[in-house]
């Protein structure tokens, strides 16, 4: 990378400090099905899949433009589903109409393609969660009790060792490493008991929360900020003590528990960068997010008022979550507004979003150049330059659309991505002048399909 687009792509990351407190946004999204969507699972910003009743699993290769019905001749419902990469994965499926009740676990290595099944050896254990950490090591929760390992890709499934307190065997709802030493594990019941379970030696021996520091309701999502620092959410689904989230700040030794002013149950809890978290609410029909890495909280309505389950974000510009009747919902940035070049005029450069976005072909950029920008300088009038840059994720130029003296009044570009790879990309106006180098509009998303 050159220094100019090492510059661009800090620009880049400084404007999105700026919007750093200010939320996102999500729009509902079309999946051809009415069934409940239970699980979704990404593995990058365009590779995804969402699971859910009657065997129902939908894919996707393109961010979610687009979604394409896998068949696993399965009429189950799917609980959870779980990606390695875009080609591995397994799901779990629950089994309540014939004997022998329980779990039907199925694994794909085309990425859905073909899908093959195979019975879970031990009856009326119902996988709630799955978690591989490579193609042979992997981790399963489920009710009324599981929590198992496998070695070998998931042939064979072996019951952890569990500290031998009150809360030990109780049901695993969630499962999540750090890293070979550390992990965490979350569940309970409601009314009973909420759970969390911590490993020190990569899984070899688990140890419960203390009786005296359980929740009363089930402990849903888990996010780790390092080994030691983790919190979960949960809480009271019905009209009672609202949201809670649990923290531990010593691996999992001694745990609080916070209950919020909002009303619900948080069925999952995920961060978009260090300090932006979201939580679903399920039949709430609101999301709850905070800007400060958990500490303060809000809701908001969801998209057409579906009621959302289970989310994910496979990277900070990138989200989704599913739920109820077919719901799927994307997540959008915030808005990062255009600063004007300190120095420089103060009139405001205007960038437009491109159109067509998503762009498969040919695109058209409009922006506008303030009149100020004819400078009275003959130094800036002689050697001002106006670029617009498109960059992928990683602040690498791609394609330089602009590059000349800025000329007043409203301009238009068109733009052939044809040659581009599908993915992200982000344009911006950029003005260079002696001394300085200053991002005057953007940077703006635009996804490049196929």
């Amino acid at each position: 990378m050159n220094y100019r687009q090492k510059m661009s792509f800090l620009f880049i990351l400084f404007l999105a400090g700026v919007a750093s407190h200010a939320q996102g946004t999500w729009e509902r999204i079309h999946v051809a099905t009415t069934q409940d969507l239970n699980s979704v699972c990404f593995v990058d910003s365009l590779y995804g899949w969402v699971a859910g009743d009657s065997g129902v699993i939908f894919h996707t290769t393109d961010g979610g433009f687009n979604w394409v019905q896998q068949d696993t001749h399965a009429t189950n419902d799917v609980e959870d589903i779980f990606f390695l990469d875009r080609n591995l994965g397994w799901a779990s499926t629950y089994n309540y109409t014939s004997v022998p009740y329980g779990t039907v676990l199925l694994k794909t290595t085309n990425g859905g393609a073909n899908w093959a099944s195979h019975v879970y050896p031990v009856e009326n254990i119902f996988i709630t969660c799955i978690l591989f950490r490579d193609t042979l090591n992997g981790w399963m929760g489920g009710r009324p009790h599981a929590l198992v390992k496998t070695t070998d890709g998931g042939i064979n499934w072996i019951q952890a060792a569990i500290d031998t307190s009150t809360l030990a065997f109780f049901p695993v709802l969630s499962i999540q490493f750090y890293n070979e030493k550390y992990g965490y594990a979350s569940g309970g019941m409601f009314d009973i008991a909420g759970v969390t379970w911590h490993t020190s030696n990569g899984g070899e021996m688990w140890y419960a929360i203390d009786a005296d520091e359980a929740p009363a309701d089930e402990v849903h999502g888990l996010h780790m900020f390092d080994s030691l620092h983790v919190m979960g959410s949960g809480g009271d689904p019905d009209f009672g003590y609202g949201v809670g989230m649990i923290r531990t700040s010593d691996g999992g030794l001694n745990w609080t528990y916070d209950e919020l002013d909002i009303q619900g149950n948080a069925y999952d809890l995920d961060f978009r960068n260090d300090h932006e978290a979201w939580a679903p609410l399920g039949t709430r029909r609101k999301l709850i997010y905070s800007m400060d890495a958990g500490v303060t909280w809000a809701p908001v309505i969801t998209p057409d008022t579906t009621a959302i389950y289970d989310m994910i974000f496979p990277d900070t510009l990138h989200g989704f979550a599913v739920g109820k009747e077919g719901a799927v919902i994307k997540y959008h940035p915030p808005v990062i507004p255009s600063v004007p070049a300190f120095g420089l005029p103060h009139e405001r450069y205007a960038l437009s979003q491109n159109i067509p976005n998503p762009v498969q072909a040919r695109t058209t950029f409009r922006f506008t150049v303030p009149p100020a920008c004819t400078y009275q300088s003959s130094v800036t009038r002689q050697t001002a330059l106006l670029q617009l840059k498109v960059c992928n994720i990683f602040g690498e130029e791609v394609a330089s659309l602009v590059n000349e003296a800025p000329s007043p009044g409203d301009h238009e570009v068109v733009f052939d991505a044809g040659n581009l790879p599908a993915g992200i990309y982000f344009y911006l106006l950029r003005l260079s002048t002696p001394g300085q180098e200053v991002v005057v509009a953007g940077p703006y998303r635009m996804a490049v399909i196929r």
